[in-house]
């Protein structure tokens, strides 16, 4: 491990999280604040992403460990928020919202799983 990977996630990392918090505010703003909209979306779009960046790294671009690990660690790392949906979870069982729980749970795998075939599948088009 070199301090130089370590510069490179750091940065990725301060990109992701300064994305997350404006997106996160962003759907909030939107859709309120009473169901965790924010968090299923910054997974879902991260989800569509590292699915896009590997099939173009398999398929037309082979970058650096530094600048894979930057994108893929960094900011992608920082960006979605399975920690969060944790919380999330939680916080909703202790209201007492049991089929909010359940659906956030379904519908985030389900939909982050989506995303990243559906990443793969229209980068796999792009770069074929």
């Amino acid at each position: 491990m070199s301090i130089k990977l370590i510069v490179w996630v750091a940065a990725g990392g301060a990109m992701g999280a300064v994305a997350r918090y404006l997106s996160m505010s962003a759907v909030g703003h939107w859709f309120g604040h009473g169901f965790p909209w924010g968090t299923i979306v910054v997974n879902v779009v991260g989800s569509f992403v590292l699915g896009a960046l590997v099939e173009t790294f398999a398929l037309v671009w082979s970058p650096s460990d530094a600048v894979r690990t930057m994108l893929v660690v960094g900011v992608l790392g920082s960006f979605t928020t399975f920690s969060t949906f944790s919380l999330d979870i939680q916080t909703l069982i202790a209201r007492g919202s049991f089929m909010a729980a359940g659906g956030y749970v379904a519908g985030s795998v389900v939909a982050g799983i989506m995303a990243f075939m559906a990443g793969m599948a229209i980068f796999r088009l792009i770069w074929s």
